[in-house]
């Protein structure tokens, strides 16, 4: 452990819990600690990779962070954003927002480097470039990631897990498979956390001159409101094309999983006692979701009674809109980590190929009625599913969410073996455990954004989801 680690406890204490990747919101810290240091470099700006060790007043396993500390004598304007406190007479910050630290970082990949249980790692073969500035991607995420010179991106993965992350992990199967629809992968971050193997970050091909699905959808939605007498397929912003293409690129994902990793089965059973068990543990967090209950229970408990076992391969396991990027060339997919929430041995699990397919359907949901919320207009679907909407935005909403879902279903199927469409129950499950999952994320990170689940839900359990 560094000194300088040592004497910032308490500043960390406090700046911690207000970092947009902090993942344990409203949970109350009861002690933080320097599990594991490492100094990266030795003159000013001076920098330690620090893995902090965080337990609760609450109880539960200890979670571990990542920060790149780094130390100033003076701190420049430019980085004041990030200033931690001081230690020893120096500025302490976040040092992925200072270009001289992130350029260190790629220049220990690009070498291959080693500092004590930490080691960066080239992928066989590829070329990894130096000497180009880092600026951090300042988006809403859970890790950070960090772009130079419009060629290369670092994501640093914030929160820690020992083992085998799933993210690094499946893009190397699909490199392997020749993939195009990933980034390539150039290089990783590897070590060790309390003795076992850890993923720290991965270095992968930046995709310039792109957009991410959930702001295109966003604008298409808007252009549609906008109109006054047009259909979804009249408007000049359609995204239903996009969806199309986008269904493709995520079938073609799936079979180069498969062939990389292989395919198994899984229990009908089994995977409706894990709806069941999810939602059981999400009622106490969501107690809106105690009205709805019956009706999730009824749709958990039927997958069981599928008459065939469910196929099973490793998939993204977070699937959604701002996990797509799409470029000049077509679509990438992004952050292979799966749900956050989920322990990582949960997260290389094989599961049900369908869950990738809900979780985008649950996206396209989910742009539509936060557009809603966003202009104002909001309305619970009647249990009547023959109602009027309450409204012309709702209306026109709820067309284009059932275009896109349903063209991203047309696109899977053109590039796969079978129609997600024809396993309308268990799909019709899937998105239901998706949007509880949603429920329980939103209450804990973003209560504001609670009611889109909650209205998904109502709405899924009214009309059975996609169907033909």
């Amino acid at each position: 452990m560094t000194e300088p680690a040592t004497a910032l406890l308490d500043q960390l204490q406090d700046w911690l819990p207000r970092q947009r990747w902090f993942a344990a919101k409203g949970r109350v810290i009861a002690q933080l600690s320097v599990a594991q240091s490492v100094q990266l470099r030795t003159e000013e700006p001076y920098a330690d990779l620090l893995v902090l060790a965080v337990a609760y007043r609450d109880g539960g396993p200890v979670e571990h962070y990542q920060l790149l500390l780094g130390r100033r004598e003076t701190l420049p304007a430019q980085l004041k954003h990030v200033s931690i406190g001081t230690a020893e007479g120096l500025a302490c910050y976040d040092g992925v927002w200072d270009s001289t630290l992130s350029g260190e970082l790629l220049s220990a990949l690009a070498t291959g480097a080693t500092y004590d249980w930490l080691r960066f790692v080239p992928e066989p073969g590829v070329e990894i470039p130096t000497g180009l500035p880092g600026r951090v991607l300042n988006v809403e995420q859970s890790n950070t990631s960090i772009v130079y010179g419009d060629e290369v991106v670092l994501k640093l993965f914030r929160r820690l897990a020992a083992g085998v992350n799933p993210d690094l992990e499946l893009h190397r199967a699909l490199r392997g498979m020749g993939s195009g629809e990933v980034a390539g992968l150039r290089a990783a971050i590897e070590g060790t956390l309390g003795g076992e193997p850890a993923a720290f970050g991965m270095l992968q091909e930046f995709a310039a001159n792109s957009a991410d699905g959930w702001s295109m959808a966003l604008i298409s939605i808007r252009d549609l409101f906008a109109e006054a007498d047009l259909r979804a397929d009249e408007v000049g912003g359609d995204f239903a094309a996009e969806s199309f293409r986008l269904g493709k690129t995520v079938a073609v994902m799936h079979g180069e999983l498969a062939g990389a990793l292989g395919t198994g089965t899984m229990d009908a059973e089994e995977l409706s006692r894990g709806m069941l068990d999810r939602l059981a543990n999400a009622l106490p967090v969501v107690p809106d979701l105690a009205e709805l209950a019956g009706s999730l229970r009824a749709a958990f408990e039927g997958v069981a009674e599928l008459a065939e076992p469910v196929r099973t391969q490793r998939v993204h396991g977070d699937l959604h809109l701002g996990q797509a990027l799409r470029t000049p060339r077509g679509w990438l997919l992004l952050d292979f980590e799966g749900e956050p929430a989920r322990p990582l041995s949960d997260r290389r699990r094989p599961d049900a190929m369908l869950k990738d397919v809900a979780g985008m359907l649950r996206s396209f949901d989910y742009a539509a009625y936060h557009q809603l919320s966003e202009w104002g207009e909001w309305a619970y679907p009647s249990d009547d599913k023959d109602a009027e909407p309450t409204s012309q935005l709702v209306w026109r909403a709820e067309e284009w969410t059932s275009r896109n879902r349903e063209a991203f279903c047309d696109g899977y199927a053109d590039s796969a073996d079978s129609d997600p469409r024809d396993s309308q129950v268990l799909l019709h499950a899937l998105e239901l455990d998706k949007a509880v999952y949603e429920s329980v994320y939103e209450t804990r990170n973003r209560p504001s954004w609670l009611p889109v689940p909650l209205r998904s839900l109502r709405r899924l359990l009214v009309t059975g989801g996609t169907g033909r």
